[in-house]
């Protein structure tokens, strides 16, 4: 498998075109994310980020473009082939198995990244197939070791959302597409999140759809503003920050010392 080099891209999509019927959500989208960076995708609501998001996670197939992955062409691969390259996500609204404990929900998705095992239901998960070493890893790192045996229905909401993004880790991902993991978060709880999102970048690519804008000016090296299907403009937080057509277009005091 060919490598992204140290300065090209993990992954870039070119002319990215998306249509429902007669409507056009993307409308020749390019994006290139370096490896080992936040790279954040921020505009309003209708701007067509999550389509993005599922045409580059394979969820949906674009109408027009490419998209190639690790210097590998994915652009009509499904997304569980995706996952299988080291492509994964969370989503915006939480999906966690509930009446399951955490460890059971980080050892599905584990064990759903690797092909030979994704669908062995029938024997119980002992030995190798209990996936400890990954999942213990995981527990660590998202601070939720103590609460392993706990059912992931009973955690709080912020809670949740990490573990969430811990199954997208459990798939031991190049790549991990994160779809605002801090909806719905309490203060309490986004400093944990945010702590958790910028230690990523050691070890995977984050690609990061986020409305706290706090959050995205703090931890990311890239940002993204789409408006209406199209790419804005794109630079580091500080240019996006002082971006006079950012502002202007939608962000407002959002950036300067509004909602955070």
């Amino acid at each position: 498998m060919s490598t992204a080099s140290d300065n090209g891209p993990l992954l870039r999509a070119r002319g990215i075109v998306k249509r429902f019927g007669k409507f056009q959500a993307l409308q020749g989208v390019d994006l290139a994310v370096r490896p080992g960076t936040v790279h954040s995708v921020i505009g309003p609501n209708g701007a067509g980020k999550t389509t993005l998001f599922h045409i580059l996670t394979g969820t949906l197939r674009a109408s027009e473009g490419s998209i190639v992955f690790d210097g590998i062409d994915v652009t009509h691969e499904a997304d569980y082939q995706r996952v299988q390259r080291g492509i994964a996500r969370s989503f915006q609204v939480t999906s966690l198995f509930a009446n399951l404990s955490v460890r059971e929900n980080l050892r599905l998705a584990a064990q759903g990244a690797q092909p030979a095992g994704a669908y062995d239901c029938w024997r119980p998960p002992s030995g190798p197939r209990a996936l400890a070493g990954i999942v213990d890893a995981a527990l660590e790192r998202l601070g939720l070791a103590r609460q392993a045996g706990t059912a992931a229905g009973a955690l709080s909401h912020g809670q949740q959302r990490r573990l969430e993004v811990g199954m997208a880790l459990a798939a031991q991902p190049r790549a991990i597409f994160l779809d605002e993991p801090t909806s719905g978060m309490g203060v309490d709880d986004l400093d944990e999140m945010k702590q958790l999102i910028r230690s990523l970048r050691e070890d995977h690519t984050v690609v990061l759809i986020e409305h706290n804008m706090g959050i995205v000016m703090d931890i990311s090296d890239t940002v993204t503003v789409m408006q209406q299907g199209r790419v804005l403009v794109e630079g580091p937080p500080r240019a996006i920050r002082d971006d006079e057509r950012v502002r202007t277009a939608y962000l407002g005091n959002m950036i300067t010392g509004g909602r955070q």
